[in-house]
């Protein structure tokens, strides 16, 4: 199909927020190598705010307006690891609300400045903070609802309306996109509501679809799901974003996930980069987490099975961190930069620079000086 035909007559819109959902699925052609099975991104980065997020938070807002949760004036407040809140800021702005959002340090300077960019106010919270430290991102959203006059939390872990989002959409478009034939839906799973909302609606259609959740080493989750208890010893640093948790969000639906899969900071870092320069697809860290779960499953994919794995965000809020080579090799997940990408072409312009320098004074000294 050439440019020239897929044109039609452009969509107006009454604001941004009616551009949210409907996003493309994408299959993935270079990306997935060894894998027998189709692969197809559902690529979330097209929503305005460029995440699955803005589903959530739209949904959320409004549910609350029509239960006359939200008045006129409110003080819209989130814990949020960055994309609710830059999705939520969008969405105040567009209402009339203020918007109050508590991340943890964890979080990376594109994130940060997204979230100021629509006039929110953030307040960032240590990152190795337990949850029911007064000090967490967690306790301080509690306590500003308690301290803010006409505010709203939302608390995206615990309100189903959060699943429900997915449901009433996610899960509909990926039905339909795939004409009923998807049989396996991979998704990271951190609040819980894309991947619970969106397997709801897909199990009811048909039972048989497999649900994968993708967690991180270091998050509680998956031990959870196979055990029903929560076990600290679970809980340490990791890198990746968008996925695992130490805490069990009630939004979680663990009886319709049918397998879960921990996946490293490095290899989900080494897969986003590789969607990217193979396939095009300028995504996030938590996606490349999900891509390395479908290679982790590899040996149990068919021919004929047709696998959707949601990409929940856009590359362009990880360029300090997964898209630095510098980053990269701070954290030891590559070696000395070989990519074409401009932190490579920087590294080599500056070695070659100090090394002619080296050279040259080396030259003066031994000509110049005599020694």
């Amino acid at each position: 199909m050439t440019f020239s035909s897929k044109i039609s007559a452009p969509r107006v819109y009454n604001s941004v927020l009616d551009t949210i959902g409907n996003t493309p699925l994408v299959k993935l052609r270079q990306t997935t190598g060894v894998i027998k099975a189709e692969v197809y991104g559902k690529v979330e980065a097209y929503n305005p705010g460029h995440s699955a997020k803005d589903r959530v938070a739209l949904y959320m807002v409004e549910k609350a307006e029509r239960e006359g949760k939200i008045k006129p004036g409110a003080t819209i407040i989130e814990a949020t690891s960055g994309n609710t809140g830059f999705s939520l800021a969008m969405v105040s702005l567009l209402k009339g609300y203020k918007c109050v959002l508590t991340v943890t340090s964890k979080i990376s300077d594109e994130k940060l400045r997204l979230l100021q960019s629509m006039g929110a106010e953030v307040i960032v919270c240590p990152k190795d903070a337990k949850p029911e430290d007064p000090d967490s991102y967690y306790s301080m959203a509690k306590q500003l609802k308690a301290e803010i006059p006409n505010s709203y939390y939302l608390n995206q872990n615990f309100d189903l309306a959060n699943r429900e989002a997915h449901y009433h959409s996610t899960g509909p478009e990926i039905w339909q996109q795939t004409e009923g034939k998807i049989t396996h839906y991979v998704c990271c799973v951190g609040t819980g509501g894309t991947i619970s909302g969106t397997a709801e609606y897909l199990k009811e259609q048909n039972p048989d679809v497999q649900i994968v959740g993708v967690d991180a080493y270091g998050s509680v989750l998956k031990r959870y799901w196979e055990t029903k208890e929560f076990d600290t010893k679970e809980i340490y640093p990791y890198k990746v974003e968008g996925l695992g948790k130490t805490i069990i969000p009630g939004c979680v639906n663990f009886d319709v996930i049918d397998k879960m899969i921990k996946v490293h900071d490095r290899d989900s870092a080494k897969r986003a980069r590789s969607l990217a320069s193979k396939d095009g697809l300028f995504v996030g860290y938590s996606a490349g987490a999900a891509l390395q779960a479908v290679y982790k499953m590899k040996d149990e994919l068919t021919e004929n099975d047709k696998v959707v794995v949601l990409f929940p965000d856009h590359g362009s809020r990880y360029l300090g961190k997964i898209y630095s080579d510098d980053w990269m090799q701070d954290m030891g997940f590559i070696n000395e930069p070989k990519d074409p990408s401009y932190n490579s072409i920087l590294y080599r312009k500056y070695k070659l620079r100090y090394k002619r320098i080296y050279n040259k004074v080396n030259y003066y000294i031994s000509t110049k000086m005599g020694i």
